[in-house]
């Protein structure tokens, strides 16, 4: 059974990003849900409330939401109306087949001014004779029911024969709980056989104390070789009682809807056992052995229609057609000195959706989170390789370059068949070959002089040198000799 949670009320709040405290419109109908619980608490804002087909068997927890609006609780075991006092807004109340047997409950929507819309079709209430005036009589407010309008006159007429019609409803509600309470009693006591005799099976079978739910019989499990025609009586014995079941007249009733409820819960169970449907968890795929080694891997495929189907369900939408892995090139550019791999991947798929990683030894590419990985020929540069998506075709072209050769100009010489970068390489090798050694006279060691390593200067006496006089040239004609000019210093 199910039950009102954080986490499911944000499993169904995706249009409001997940927040519940200020969800204005939360739908929680075919959950299972038996109880109304927490909503008034965790979702203050509601404005709209769908809970329709559910298991609920009374209307509670909802008096907090002063800004509900419609409340659909349609299709739930509901047996009084209750608990709505609070929701000052209401304007529609949808409980559309339920189990509400007491009419007379229907006055605590007085209280609810703005109720303008109520649907009771399919309740037993609404079998009642005088059923529809006794409603307009005494909800004033309405002006629809079960999706009929409610006219003046019809109104005027209803409140004029509300005492009779109110005496009429009291005998026939009476009638009604005195037959509900034989039917309680009644499947209280098929429960109480249903147990004991359920009791018996197990304690037979060897498997006392556990629940009927929980019970992994032998044949459920695997026919044990030899025991085919045992195997084959238990399952023909237990179509036969789910046929037996479904064919026993019952009345409707909320503990009817529970009964079918917990048997087709249980069909369902034992069918899983049975057909061994449990969920298997899939090893993830090996790509790097233990010892280290990468292995080739084309996990990703596409799938290519058959004549006749659209072209646009092979890029990643299940339809008949043929599988096909990734068709993949790998190209060794000895021009450029690099590697380059062009994978086909879907044409119209987004490029968010490729995950690209170059290693020296391999590549991989996840291509929607399937692996492709390829190994190489010769060993790559990560840091400078490239991965594009070609505008044309949408293929991932990956670029390598490789780590082992050094790129030159791509000429060869007349009359020798080697390039440069082979000459280099035929170097380096014969220098490899050759072994210097270093060889130093032990004789001609020389250990410095530890104490006098810093050796003290004397300082040295300047003189004071006479700048030399400059004597004029006699051969200069314009030069003349004057004896009052004092020297130049």
């Amino acid at each position: 059974m199910g039950r009102i949670t954080e986490d499911l009320i944000r499993r169904n709040s995706e249009h409001n990003d997940c927040f519940i405290f200020s969800l204005e419109e939360l739908s929680l109908h075919q959950q299972e849900i038996e109880r109304l619980e927490h909503i008034d608490k965790w979702c203050r804002d509601l404005k709209i409330l769908y809970l329709q087909n559910n298991l609920i068997g009374r209307i509670e927890n909802v008096s907090k939401l002063k800004k509900l609006e419609y409340l659909n609780l349609a299709l739930n075991n509901i047996e009084k109306i209750e608990n709505l006092e609070g929701c000052e807004r209401l304007t529609k109340l949808d409980l559309t087949v339920n189990f509400i047997g007491e009419l007379s409950s229907v006055k605590t929507l007085q209280h609810n001014i703005h109720l303008k819309e109520l649907f009771l079709m399919g309740n037993p209430c609404a079998d009642f004779d005088g059923y529809r005036q006794f409603v307009v009589a005494t909800l004033q407010q309405l002006k629809w029911l079960d999706g009929k309008e409610i006219e003046r006159s019809e109104r005027i007429q209803a409140l004029q024969n509300f005492p009779v019609i109110k005496q009429q409803v009291r005998e026939q509600e009476e009638a009604y709980c005195l037959k509900r309470a034989q039917d309680k009693e009644e499947a209280q006591r098929k429960l109480r056989e249903e147990e004991e005799n359920e009791a018996k099976e197990r304690s037979h079978s060897g498997f006392e104390g556990l629940s009927p739910f929980s019970v992994e019989s032998e044949g459920h499990v695997q026919a044990p070789e030899g025991q085919e025609g045992g195997y084959n009586q238990k399952n023909f014995k237990d179509n036969e009682d789910d046929l037996a079941f479904w064919n026993k007249p019952s009345l409707f009733t909320p503990e009817s809807r529970l009964e079918t409820l917990r048997h087709m819960e249980k069909q369902r169970k034992d069918q899983e056992k049975l057909s061994g449907k449990k969920k298997k968890v899939k090893l993830p795929r090996v790509l790097i052995t233990e010892d280290g080694k990468a292995l080739n891997v084309n996990e990703p495929k596409y799938v290519r229609p058959k004549r006749g189907l659209n072209k646009s369900h092979a890029w990643g939408y299940p339809c008949d057609g043929f599988h096909y892995r990734l068709d993949f090139s790998l190209k060794d550019d000895e021009k450029h000195n690099e590697i380059i791999l062009d994978l086909a991947v879907y044409r119209y798929m987004d490029t968010s959706l490729i995950d690209v990683d170059v290693q020296p030894t391999y590549v991989r590419v996840m291509v929607k989170g399937k692996p492709f990985q390829l190994v190489l020929p010769a060993e790559v540069r990560p840091d400078s390789s490239s991965a594009k998506r070609s505008q044309t075709t949408g293929h991932l072209v990956i670029c390598m370059p490789k780590v082992d050769e050094v790129i030159a100009g791509w000429r060869q010489t007349s009359g020798s068949g080697t390039s440069p970068s082979d000459s280099s390489r035929e170097r380096t090798n014969q220098r490899s070959k050759r072994i210097e050694k270093l060889e130093v006279d032990p004789g001609k060691h020389s250990f410095p002089d530890m104490a006098h390593i810093v050796q003290e200067k004397t300082p040295t006496p300047q003189r004071v040198r006479s700048e030399p006089k400059i004597i004029p040239s006699g051969e200069d004609p314009d030069f003349e000799d004057n004896p009052e000019v004092p020297p130049l210093i």
